[in-house]
């Protein structure tokens, strides 16, 4: 590997950015592409569908064969309210490979004997997200049922890359929900982002399958599958 790629592609893991290295096999040119990068060549098309899917590919393109080498950035869940779903939820993703967080004031519902093994930030939602840097390989779910927490969180969760938004509750809880954030200044295409009522349509009623159904939901968004 050349060395300004080695020190760049090094630079990018130490910060957490999500990266895909080309090697054009013909020629062994090495390239560094971003799935930030705004170029839709096929080659930059394939580079974001290895990071999409999170897995290496050799590809057929013009110039020859191409092999596509993916650096990502850890999967993380940052789950506001340390309710009793989110203690299947934060389980089930670490399962998963997520690194989970919970984010709650709260210190009475956000203890170790609660959330054993799990990350517990006890700051208001909106700074504990901000704190954490969510990006493109970061799903947030809002689980408190109280406007306060869940709103906060999800003020600084619209304002991120994340790659998914949930937020539990009703129907008509998610339309009140999404009217306080209209009048918060949040327009129709951002409010799109969340998933509310949370969770894939399976009919689940106890914690752990209405965790099942969120993180059944937030596979198939990361995955690009379709969300019913």
């Amino acid at each position: 590997m050349q060395k300004p790629i080695l020190e760049q592609l090094l630079q990018d893991r130490a910060g957490k950015r999500a990266v895909a290295l080309a090697t054009h096999l013909a020629t062994g040119k090495e390239e560094l592409i971003y799935p930030s990068d705004k170029e839709q060549t096929e080659l930059a098309q394939q580079a974001r569908i290895a990071l999409r899917e999170d897995k290496a590919r050799t590809v057929e393109t013009a110039g020859g064969e191409v092999f596509i080498n993916v650096f990502n950035s850890p999967l993380r869940l940052l789950i506001a309210g340390a309710v009793h779903i989110a203690q299947p939820l934060a389980q089930m993703a670490a399962v998963a490979g997520y690194d989970v967080t919970i984010i709650d004031p709260r210190r009475a519902f956000a203890t170790a004997e609660r959330f054993p093994g799990v990350a517990l930030l006890t700051e208001w939602p909106d700074a504990g997200v901000a704190e954490l840097r969510p990006d493109a390989r970061t799903a947030i779910v809002t689980l408190t049922h109280d406007p306060k927490l869940d709103d906060a969180a999800l003020s600084t969760a619209l304002n991120s890359d994340s790659f998914y938004i949930g937020c539990l509750g009703s129907k008509k809880t998610h339309a009140a929900r999404l009217e306080r954030l209209r009048r918060a200044g949040f327009g129709d295409a951002a409010l799109a982002r969340i998933h509310g009522p949370v969770g894939l349509a399976i009919g689940a009623k106890s914690p752990a399958e209405i965790a099942i159904s969120i993180l059944a939901q937030m596979t198939s968004i990361l995955r690009g599958g379709a969300v019913t």
